[in-house]
């Protein structure tokens, strides 16, 4: 559901009172939720290189016991 104009104009206005009242407090309103996001790629990233590099382990190992 989209914001009407004046809607728009309200937020824009208490977006821009609160960057002045708090400036840390909007830095951290500006931000949330990108940690986690942040986390969360990381995580997936791990587990996709420990993926990876089992499978990888046992591709060798297959090759090792199908060439004896």
């Amino acid at each position: 559901m989209a914001l009407s104009m004046d809607e728009q104009r309200i937020l824009s206005e208490i977006a821009s009172q609160l960057s002045e009242n708090d400036p840390r407090l909007a830095r951290h309103l500006s931000t949330f939720g990108l940690a986690r996001r942040r986390r969360r790629i990381k995580l997936l990233v791990i587990v996709g290189i420990v993926l990876a590099f089992a499978l990888t382990v046992a591709v060798a190992a297959v090759v090792v016991i199908a060439g004896s």
